[in-house]
């Protein structure tokens, strides 16, 4: 068997066998497999495809070309996976929910990528807040507190780590295959034993329509159940911020003041209460998602999310009295400006996208690998579709590290909303389920 052969089969459809995916995929974990060989590769099935059977066999391939956790913890395993978008925070709300209800959440995450945010990237605007740990510590931190928020290490799915990078050089990143494998080797490899997905649709996603949001989400669900993982998603509306912050300390302010009862976010809520449902429906710790939804209200409501919030945030090196102090923990932008509407109406159009890309630009996440990130930086007081607005008034506010800055995001910010004099239709927040 070799790389030439393989990549042959598939590009001239004859497909993907079991045995073929698992050399390939060791293969590309080794590097015995050439980058000019894995770009072939992605292309011949970017443009032939792969079957149900074989992009279960290509998934678990990639699963296994690494470390596969196992573990011994009191509660079910459970994760929640966000295909991206802007203003989503709802991770930090929906572990400490899951865990206060019982599951176990190591909830292995990743940065930021392109216009979207990265989970780890706003943990890391807590001071202290450490997200590189051992399996044995992630098992530990699990055990003891329910859910911990961290990185994956170098030995989970190392063939998705090789691919990744490749593909987006090679015009191949829009490949539901490959972007279904990539997505769930990662996650299978942390040892599930339920998934819950969130698969944005809309200007802010990268599934921008329903048909290929719909299709993303049915890949994921039928493959990652094919391997053996009970898994359902949720297709989300991302036509707009999900929260009213983007920005990495800005968001986790929202997130604060929404576990603590200060000023509950009500669509962040609505998105992380309905996740929770069907991901402790899954795990067999509700009767069905209904069920599930109460016990994470219960759990937010209560107070008992954001103190086992706090004990994650402590045990992981952040302030050990982070819930009761979070507004003078973290970091505030010296430059604060706020963006006015230019007439009356209402807010009727929002570039999720070119409000991600602004956050980018301010210093908010990466333009090249390898960049660092201010946390302080970003977007709030994001006006929401429907709103009406006056002529002067402030639709946005934002946060930059000099004037400079705040004036150019300015122009951005004013094309990507759009106001008109109707009052438009708002988008359902959940689009649909599927599995």
């Amino acid at each position: 068997m070799d790389a030439r052969t393989i990549i042959a089969g598939v590009r001239d459809g004859k497909g993907l066998p079991a045995k073929s995916a698992k050399w390939f995929a060791d293969g590309l974990a080794s590097g015995d497999v050439t980058d000019a060989q894995a770009g072939a590769f992605a292309m011949a099935v970017y443009l032939n495809g792969l079957s149900e059977e074989e992009r279960v066999g290509w998934t678990c391939a990639m699963r296994d070309s690494g470390r596969v956790l196992q573990w011994n913890l009191p509660g079910p395993v459970i994760d929640k996976h966000s295909t991206g978008g802007i203003g989503d925070s709802t991770s930090l709300l929906l572990a400490p929910a899951l865990a206060a209800c019982g599951a176990c959440v190591p909830m292995i995450s990743g940065r930021g990528l392109g216009h979207t945010g990265g989970t780890l990237d706003k943990l890391e605007a807590i001071p202290g807040y450490r997200c590189d740990v051992t399996i044995e510590e992630l098992n530990r931190l699990v055990a003891e507190i329910g859910c911990a928020i961290v990185g994956a290490s170098a030995d989970i799915a190392p063939a998705d780590r090789r691919l990744y990078g490749i593909r987006d050089v090679t015009g191949t990143v829009e490949s539901i295959d490959l972007i279904t494998a990539s997505i769930l080797s990662k996650k299978l490899a942390a040892g599930l034993e339920a998934l819950i997905l969130d698969v944005k649709v809309g200007s802010g996603a990268f599934m921008k329509n329903m048909d290929r949001a719909e299709a993303l989400a049915r890949s994921l669900v039928d493959t990652a159940n094919g391997a053996g993982c009970k898994t359902a998603a949720l297709i989300t509306d991302m036509d707009q911020p999900l929260a009213s912050s983007a920005g990495n300390a800005l968001e986790v302010l929202e997130v604060m003041e929404t576990l603590t009862g200060v000023a509950v976010n009500q669509a962040l809520w609505d998105v992380t209460v309905a996740l929770g449902g069907e991901a402790l429906a899954l795990a067999g710790l509700a009767e069905d998602a209904g069920e599930g939804a109460d016990q994470i209200e219960e759990a937010l409501e209560s107070g008992r999310a954001a103190e086992t919030f706090g004990r994650m945030v402590a045990a992981l090196g952040g302030p050990t009295d982070f819930v009761e102090r979070y507004p003078d923990r973290l970091p505030a932008a010296p430059v604060l400006f706020d963006v006015t509407a230019e007439a009356d109406g209402f807010i009727a159009e929002i570039d999720g996208e070119a409000l991600g890309h602004a956050v980018v630009h301010l210093g908010g996440g990466r333009l090249r690998g390898g960049d660092r990130i201010n946390p302080s930086v970003g977007l709030s007081e994001i006006m929401p579709i429907g709103e009406p607005v006056e002529a002067g008034e402030a639709i946005v506010r934002i946060h930059a590290a000099n004037p400079g800055d705040a004036e150019k995001a300015r122009e951005v910010v004013l094309a990507a909303i759009r106001i008109t004099p109707d009052e438009p239709d708002e988008p359902p927040l959940i689009h649909q389920r599927i599995g």
